[in-house]
């Protein structure tokens, strides 16, 4: 019987979509709808170029370790200017920006990685 366990990175990914919406409804409960927006939408900032990086570094399973290092830093460049991208069209395209819940959106999916590190088996 093949054990089809979620890998490491689909795990931190749920964690990642799952405390983005977390943190969406603890603004619209403490706050707004629109302060609930933005920190739903900082934790997908956070979210999408890492889920970006994840599929790119997939599609090189099994090959040489060079291909794969530099498939690595490839989705790493891109992650990077994905998450700049993402927060220029934030800061320039959406009215009445709530600075606090979108920045405590992003920090809290990117915290994920750390508790992964720190709990991990």
């Amino acid at each position: 019987m093949i054990n089809k366990q979620p890998s490491t990175v689909s795990k931190i990914l749920f964690l990642q979509l799952l405390v983005a919406l977390l943190v969406g409804v603890l603004f619209a409960i403490m706050e707004d709808w629109l302060a609930a927006f933005y920190a739903f939408w900082g934790g997908a900032i956070g979210f999408i170029p890492n889920l970006y990086l994840a599929l790119k570094i997939k599609t090189v399973q099994g090959q040489e370790a060079k291909i794969i290092v530099r498939t690595f830093y490839a989705g790493e460049s891109g992650k990077l200017l994905l998450t700049a991208f993402l927060f220029i069209i934030t800061f320039h395209q959406l009215p009445n920006i709530k600075l606090l819940p979108l920045m405590t959106g992003y920090v809290s999916v990117l915290s994920i990685f750390w508790f992964a590190l720190i709990l991990r088996e």
